[in-house]
């Protein structure tokens, strides 16, 4: 049965732009100013892909440290989004959560997103939720050997639980659970995520190289 966009939901798990509290492991190479200024890069091209998405939208945000998580500051940064507050937990406990809510709130799919990947597009999205209509899940790997993007017409909640977060076992221990419950997965291409001073240099460099 076809969905319409309004029973689609995309998820973005984001941060406000805060010095010192985004990108902190690439700032330990290269300083809270530069990793700032990357998170925005990142921010404005996860932006760019969303804002092309014709489903719903919902930004889950971390509570920022020093400014108040109101509808200016957010507006600020995604103007005509609907957002939440990330609630607290760990990072599966906290999906789990964000995909429930647009579940109980009528979705057929869900997709959820973070802010980390500069490759991810509005036709990746779109394809996406093209295979959640013969598949049960989709993935987009990413090359650290986690995923850049995870959908779901259904909660399935052992792919939230015992998992050991920002590590290469998450994509692995995902499919693994997928598999053990006879889900049907499809994979979308795999991208890099941007964490780490080394993920900045592939990132550069395939830039110059495009160019």
């Amino acid at each position: 049965m076809a969905t319409s966009n309004q029973q689609q939901h995309l998820l973005i798990f984001a941060r406000l732009p805060e010095l010192g509290q985004v990108k902190t492991r690439l700032a330990q190479s290269i300083g809270d100013e530069a990793a700032l200024a990357v998170y925005r890069e990142l921010l404005v091209r996860t932006r760019t892909a969303a804002d092309g998405f014709g489903g719903q939208k919902i930004v889950w945000l971390t509570p920022p440290a020093s400014v108040a998580l109101t509808p200016e500051t957010v507006a600020a940064e995604w103007p005509d989004y609907t957002w939440q507050r990330q609630p607290s937990g760990d990072l599966g406990g906290k999906m789990q959560f964000a995909f429930k809510h647009s579940f109980t709130a009528g979705a057929a799919s869900v997709v959820i997103i973070g802010t980390d990947c500069p490759d991810l597009s509005t036709a990746l999205l779109s394809q996406a939720f093209e295979l959640l209509a013969t598949h049960d899940v989709v993935v987009g790997p990413a090359a650290d050997g986690g995923y850049y993007l995870l959908g779901m017409n259904a909660l399935h909640q052992d792919l939230f639980q015992n998992k050991t977060w920002s590590t290469a076992s998450v994509l692995p221990d995902t499919l693994a659970d997928a598999a053990r419950l006879g889900l049907q997965v499809a994979h979308l291409p795999t991208l890099h995520d941007v964490d780490t001073a080394d993920d900045l240099a592939v990132w550069r460099t395939a830039e110059k190289q495009a160019k």
